[in-house]
């Protein structure tokens, strides 16, 4: 929990006098630690799903999020700022002011053209107005409160940030689901049928579909409202090239990106740097062949047309999904399109599947729906901007006022950069520091890859080896399912650990950390048509991270411990930081080269260094024991 700041331990320790009671707390402590956990759920979790769901690729998502984490990483270094510039009840407010403007200046700019650049500078400003934040608050938490009810509201405050997490990463992505679904236009249905017949085979003439209406209010069309396929099946090769057609056809036209339907002769295409030939040597080598390549079903292709007026800035998502009948018809290719007026005169494709050992005649129900994703998002985030000025205003009248929460003016800026230098120092000179750094930065090591991507395997098309879930779908899973075993595994690591020490419990919680992530290479490979199978993988997922996590924070403690414990652990949680935001940069780059099922192979393969630095470090086996 990125909620550590670092002291220098220049100033003296706050009196008993002056004190805030435990009961007058209760006013200002739960809502100052859900304030803070909001807006890193929104900058660390939620702005890859709502990337993903206005088509950006997997490696910009995760290269570019995962740079917001450098405000945490390096808040060490500007938090003496906050100890002598004004007051931590200040810096709260105004903190919270500036929050609330970051939100709002994401939602203004997500209906522009260029919303990713522009989204992305707002949630810069979020990253650090929220990092700085945490400084404040946990300052200003330790000067109103006694040492005594500090220990009693520790509790209480980490209840509440993992509420902000429900909150943020649950009930607004589900929010935006619900809002994206009531925006959208009416559903456009087909029937799709296996039947044993002799009929012509189906070609690709996306022309003869023709052009769309562009007058009235908007609406969808799918060219036929019954499709039958016969259940012959077709050579593996005649298939797989109709289904590159599609794939081209509607990267051709802008319906998605490049990214996502990369064909093989888009790699075999000669490199000319050497990060282009280590893609492709990377591809060729562990790239998954996509679902497509093994089939020899006989498929059907459908069209579908936006049709009506469409404003000239406006893009609009385009589902294609099964909505009832029998499994062994799926879709193949086109299963989410963006349309805007530079291609909407022209079709969508969509290809669809029957099990190449189909002995009936069988029927499934297909649709095409539209839902307003940047309405949806912008509508959510203004939301959550006007909670946090009800926050600011909240906290400028009930916050209390602690006597040793002044300016320090009669600090100098030579003394406190003397001192500042001196608490790094004294944490580098510490025992076995190297060993300890390896730890902090390599034993999340492969969480950090994962957490970037396992929303958007959720997310993605079945085509492009994902779960094809909805917004509100995962804002559930993740949200309460996955909340919920994270809390509760990260109890139980808190209970064990004082009961028997970090030492005893280590081993364990490296385990745990790591090996539940095959849950996610079991979805990969045996993708689940239940839901209820996903909540269960990610539940044990969370689960398993939350108790493996409380062995990274004990080991901060332990480090921390010595004269100027407070910067050093503040120091140790800018190592934390890094150690996410470093692995998470490129996760998303090789998951687009690889696919969904090697990528999370490949993470299992990267837990190993956590079991490496582990065996390195040593822990004075009485250290977290209750005495």
């Amino acid at each position: 929990m990125p909620n550590q700041s670092l002291h220098t331990d220049t100033f003296p320790q706050q009196s008993e006098s002056g004190l805030c009671s435990r009961r007058s707390a209760w006013r200002w402590v739960p809502s100052i630690y859900f304030a803070e956990g909001i807006p890193y759920v929104i900058v660390m979790v939620v702005a890859g799903i709502m990337y993903k769901g206005f088509g950006l690729s997997n490696t910009d998502i995760a290269l570019y999020t995962s740079w917001l984490y450098l405000p945490w990483a390096i808040k060490p270094f500007w938090s003496p700022l906050v100890d002598i510039v004004s007051s931590k009840r200040w810096w709260i407010v105004a903190m919270q002011l500036l929050i609330g403007a970051g939100l709002a200046g994401v939602a203004l700019t997500i209906p522009t053209t260029n919303f990713f650049q522009y989204t992305l500078a707002f949630m810069w400003l979020l990253a650090f107005s929220s990092a700085t934040h945490d400084i404040a608050a946990d300052g200003f938490y330790m000067l109103s409160l006694s040492a005594n009810n500090q220990s009693w509201f520790v509790g209480i405050r980490s209840t509440f940030y993992r509420f902000a997490a429900i909150a943020g990463q649950g009930l607004l992505v589900m929010l935006a689901g619900v809002l994206e679904s009531a925006t959208g236009l009416p559903d456009a249905t087909l029937e799709v049928r296996a039947v044993l017949a002799s009929e012509a085979i189906q070609t690709f003439e996306p022309q003869a579909a023709g052009s769309p209406d562009r007058t009235g209010e908007p609406r969808l069309t799918v060219h036929a409202t019954t499709l039958d396929i016969s259940r012959r099946p077709r050579a593996e090769e005649e298939v797989l090239k109709t289904i590159q057609a599609v794939r081209r056809w509607n990267i051709e036209h802008g319906f998605y990106s490049e990214e996502k339907g990369e064909t093989t002769e888009d790699t075999n295409k000669k490199k000319s740097s050497l990060l282009e030939k280590l893609e492709s040597l990377i591809r060729r080598h562990f790239g998954t062949k996509t679902h497509l390549e093994s089939i020899a079903g006989n498929i059907g292709i459908v069209y579908i047309t936006l049709e009506g007026s469409l404003d000239a800035d406006e893009t609009r998502v385009i589902r294609f999904k099964r909505t009832s009948g029998d499994k062994n018809i799926q879709i193949k290719e086109g299963e989410r399109f963006q349309v805007t007026t530079a291609n909407r005169d022209v079709p969508m494709a969509a290809v669809v599947q029957l099990d190449s050992k189909l002995a009936r005649d069988i029927s499934a129900t297909f649709s095409a729906g539209s839902g307003n994703s940047k309405f949806a998002w912008a509508a959510s985030f203004y939301l959550v901007a006007g909670l946090f000025l009800a926050f600011c205003a909240y906290h400028a009248f009930t916050l209390p006022h602690p006597p040793n929460d002044t300016t320090k003016e009669t600090i100098g800026i030579s003394y406190l950069v003397k001192e500042f230098l001196s608490t790094f120092a004294s944490f580098f000179r510490k025992k076995s520091i190297v060993a300890a750094i390896a730890f902090l930065l390599f034993f999340r090591f492969a969480e950090g890859q994962l957490v970037k991507i396992a929303t958007l395997f959720l997310l993605d098309t079945r085509g492009q080896g994902g779960l094809a879930l909805t917004t509100s779908e995962v804002g559930f899973v993740y949200g309460t399912v996955g909340v919920l075993a994270l809390t509760i595994g990260g109890i139980l690591g808190g209970f064990l650990g004082a009961r028997h020490g970090l030492k005893f419990w280590i081993w364990w919680m490296v385990l745990a950390i790591n090996l539940p992530d095959i849950a996610y290479v079991a979805l990969a490979i045996w993708p689940p048509d239940n839901i209820f199978f996903v909540h269960c993988a990610v539940a044990i997922e969370q689960f398993g991270y939350g108790f493996g996590f409380t062995a990274y924070m004990l080991y901060m403690l332990y480090i921390a411990q010595g004269e100027h414990e407070t910067a050093h652990f503040a120091i140790c949680t800018g190592f934390m930081a890094l150690s996410m935001m470093l692995p998470g940069m490129i996760s998303g780059w090789l998951q687009d080269l690889v696919g969904y099922e090697n990528f999370f192979i490949w993470v299992l393969i990267a837990t190993i260094p956590s079991f490496l630095v582990v065996a390195c470090i040593r822990i004075d086996p009485a250290f977290g024991k209750k005495s």
